[in-house]
């Protein structure tokens, strides 16, 4: 996220799904890091679910915008670049900001601090994750330090100093570069050119990249072309990778789940097909959705599903607006908790990646469910073919978090 130091606004560059750190055209002059408080022991699943309740949020009203086209986005990284701005925020706009991001009551600081601390341990054999969280602030306008602690303490956030306002553009190649690195190079753009100005006072970033595989890989050979009714009513031809075996599934109101844990069984993607009756925007909030997760049981599936590769980037002010967020962009926002020349948001820059083939996945965050295969008597299949528009959340199976969502439209299109 960005803010600005000046009346106008403060920028919120963006709660994004992939950064990192690379080279500077701009004078950077140091970096800070507050100090981690101590904080009770807290559970994170609370914040784990208050994620996935904003993201299924933001995934409606983004596919509302679009109906036939691709989504793909990361929940938690997107709670993480806007709970930052939030832990500064005041008054109405804290409130709006806590309601729209479903944040559990009372000081979140403890169970953001469990929550960042369960991220951190998702990664391991043949799984790579990684989440980093940064502020960014023009040197003339250093965050206050009570601020620093409670990102530090929260997000394992740290501050790197940049002459914002002496040379934005140099500004926004290094925070591009910095998500670029922090991506695997899957997000090299993320703030376009004009996006940071000379009153912009701090920018907020969050990455996650990942890359895992399945514990049970797909094999290539197995993979043919099937018929997809795409979002749009059309018909598509598109890769469909094929396996029977053991997974978790589940049949019920009214979406069948098919989850394939990746090695090690942190993490799972499941993917989710709504009745061939609903149409339109997926309607599925959290509580529904941990219905149908927590009735997931092993069961013999012979499995069609495509081979995806999605991107999206955008400006999420709009969403967010329509969320209940729209003080935080307005005048009368209060974030003085981060400074005293903090004013309101700029702007929110998504952007999210997606890549789901024979071996795993690789993406900009990641989770995983481990289904065990059982010694029991065979059984017969169950056959389930994702043959038109259905979503795919990937999750840590320990918490819950949902590290990407994305709903496939059209998989013969890459966008």
């Amino acid at each position: 996220m960005g803010l600005l130091r000046t009346s106008t606004a403060l920028g919120c560059v963006a709660a994004l799904s992939l950064t990192a750190a690379c080279a500077s055209e701009s004078k950077e002059t140091g970096t800070l890091r507050g100090a981690v408080a101590k904080v009770p022991a807290a559970d994170p699943r609370p914040y784990a679910a208050a994620d996935s309740a904003f993201g299924l949020a933001l995934l409606k009203a983004w596919c509302g915008e679009d109906s036939a086209a691709n989504v793909v986005l990361s929940p938690s990284s997107l709670a993480s670049g806007l709970g930052m701005v939030q832990l500064g925020a005041r008054g109405r706009t804290a409130t709006a900001m806590a309601r729209a991001l479903a944040l559990p009551a009372g000081d979140p600081v403890a169970g953001l601090h469990a929550r960042d601390r369960a991220l951190k341990g998702v990664g391991g054999k043949d799984v790579t994750f990684r989440t980093t969280d940064q502020v960014w602030s023009d040197q003339r306008f250093k965050p206050g330090q009570a601020y620093l602690d409670k990102v530090a303490t929260a997000y394992d956030a740290g501050l790197r100093l940049l002459d914002i306002t002496g040379d934005p553009e140099g500004a926004r190649k290094t925070i591009n570069g910095a998500i670029k690195d922090a991506t695997g190079g899957q997000i090299p753009d993320l703030l376009p050119g004009g996006t940071v100005t000379k009153d912009t006072g701090w920018v907020l970033t969050d990455a996650v990249y990942l890359k895992a595989t399945w514990a049970t890989p797909f094999k290539s050979s197995d993979t043919a072309p099937g018929p997809f009714t795409t979002a749009a009513g059309k018909k598509a031809d598109t890769d469909m990778m094929s396996r029977g075996g053991t997974f978790g599934y589940a049949r019920t109101k009214g979406w069948t789940a098919v989850d394939l844990p990746y090695t090690g069984g942190r993490l799972s993607m499941t993917a989710l097909l709504p009745d061939a009756a609903k149409g339109g925007c997926p309607d599925l909030d959290a509580e529904t959705l941990g219905q149908v997760t927590g009735a997931l049981k092993p069961a013999q599936v012979e499995l069609r599903l495509p081979k995806a590769k999605l991107k999206s980037k955008a400006d999420m002010k709009p969403l967010l607006t329509g969320l209940g967020m729209g003080v935080a962009f307005g005048d009368q926002a209060d974030l003085t908790g981060i400074s005293p020349d903090a004013k309101k948001i700029q702007f929110v820059r998504h952007a999210a990646t997606l890549l789901v083939d024979e071996k795993g996945t690789e993406a900009a965050a990641a989770t995983g469910t481990g289904i065990g295969v059982t010694s029991a008597a065979p059984r017969p299949k169950t056959k389930v073919v994702f043959d038109r528009p259905y979503l795919m959340l990937v999750r840590d199976t320990r918490t819950g978090e949902p590290l990407f969502l994305a709903r496939v439209a059209d998989p013969s299109k890459e966008s």
